[in-house]
């Protein structure tokens, strides 16, 4: 299958001004896609807080530096508010990685892994989900890199914003 990756703008989001901004321009759609990153942790016990926040619209793809910036007011009020619907999946997890930085109550999301079976589709993965709907593969080499790093690389920008986008992605096409 031919790769797919994200065609949009990718910014980074690494001050609070930036944040405040960024969720100022998404707050405007009513559909977004959302992911997280965590460093991956190659020693038993080793737990790292969530680094990265992707949060998607179908051309432009913010990337929250947790590591950098924390859980600030704005990004909290956006994962809070019930009238922007935010597409994902596995979010559990996403929920619990996020708890961590900051409580909050999540509200106005729909986990893909759930939605997907209502289709007659059973995997669990982006992958094979993206895969089946499109017949394109999505990339995960970067997926186990630095997410702490103090630059992103290229590649893994395009990979997060990739898979925010791929969630809103697949769920409006089902919508369709």
């Amino acid at each position: 299958m031919p790769n797919v990756l994200f065609q949009g703008r990718i910014i980074v989001i690494d001050t609070l001004s930036d944040a405040e901004k960024a969720i100022k321009a998404l707050s405007s759609e009513s559909i977004l896609g959302i992911d997280t990153e965590t460093r991956p942790s190659f020693k038993k016990g080793v737990h790292y807080n969530v680094s990265l926040l992707q949060i998607s619209s179908s051309d432009t793809c913010f990337l929250f530096r947790l590591n950098r910036i924390g859980m600030p007011e704005s990004v909290i009020s956006l994962l809070e508010n019930p009238e922007i619907k935010k597409i994902g999946l596995s979010l559990h997890d996403d929920y619990q990685a996020l708890a961590k930085r900051k409580r909050f109550t999540p509200q106005g999301f729909l986990d893909l892994q759930k939605y997907v079976t209502g289709f007659g589709i059973e995997e669990k993965s982006l992958q094979k989900i993206f895969a089946i709907i499109f017949g394109q593969r999505i990339s995960k080499s970067q997926q186990l890199t630095n997410w702490d790093a103090d630059v992103l690389t290229d590649k893994q920008k395009l990979y997060a914003a990739t898979d925010a986008w791929a969630c809103l992605s697949i769920y409006n096409h089902l919508q369709q």
